[in-house]
């Protein structure tokens, strides 16, 4: 597991993204780079956008991968299905094509918004 503290500042959300994909290299999954990439990049903007700071972010390489990004805001991420002329909703409902499972939990500081991938199969 690595977590990183982040600024609840726009400009962060590329570096949330370098992160994480050095951190898939260290582990060695470079095939969940990509998608790994995305979720990173909307969940980490999803909090600065809509929530309030710090912004955590944190991998958890266990049976799954884990992307956590925690804030101390209390409103939910909705699954939207945005409309062809919207610039913005389809954030979430991209994490939820992309991962295996996803949720949102409460803290006594706030929410965490997470997606498990599964892991490429040990060659």
């Amino acid at each position: 597991m690595v977590s990183w503290d982040l600024p609840a500042d726009p400009a962060v959300v590329s570096t949330a993204r370098s992160l994480a994909v050095r951190q898939l290299t260290q582990w060695g999954l470079e095939d969940l780079a990509t998608s790994t990439e995305l979720i990173v990049s909307e969940l980490v903007t999803n909090a600065v956008r809509h929530g309030t700071g710090p912004v955590r972010l944190r991998l958890i390489r266990h049976q799954l991968l884990t992307c956590e990004v925690s804030d101390t805001s209390d409103s939910l991420p909705r699954l939207r299905h945005a409309r062809t002329a919207d610039e913005s909703g389809r954030g979430f409902f991209l994490v939820a094509q992309l991962s295996h499972r996803r949720g949102t939990r409460y803290t006594p500081d706030g929410k965490i918004v997470w997606a498990e991938q599964e892991l490429p199969p040990a060659i």
